[in-house]
């Protein structure tokens, strides 16, 4: 998956279509991603400590990955990204609408390491 947290996604598919938001969480084992303030439902919690009356909260859902694209920091435009090896042997994301980079990615974040 070339999606991480603190990336600007925007969703193409579902309920929640053309909305935009901030990745707060990635499960790369399930392939899914949570999205700040969107695809949020609520659940009913019994008092605890935390939380001593109980009541209703709201709590973001996950996405699938595959329902969602990486928006270009340059272009401002949801796009596909790649990844390529500079010459000196490091990664980066890229936007293959742009071509521009998006950032370098760190050995083991599990890009093909």
């Amino acid at each position: 998956m070339k999606i991480k947290i603190d990336d600007q996604i925007e969703v193409i598919r579902g309920e929640s279509r053309g909305q935009r938001g901030q990745v707060i969480d990635v499960d790369h084992a399930s392939n899914k991603i949570k999205v700040e303030k969107l695809n949020t439902v609520k659940k009913a919690v019994r008092p605890s400590q935390a939380n001593p009356r109980g009541g209703h909260i709201e709590i973001e859902m996950a996405f699938d990955a595959s329902n969602v694209m990486l928006v270009c920091p340059h272009t401002n435009e949801p796009t596909r990204v790649g990844i390529r090896t500079n010459d000196d042997g490091s990664k980066v994301r890229f936007s293959k609408k742009s071509g521009k980079d998006i950032d370098v990615v760190r050995p083991g974040a599990g890009y093909g390491n």
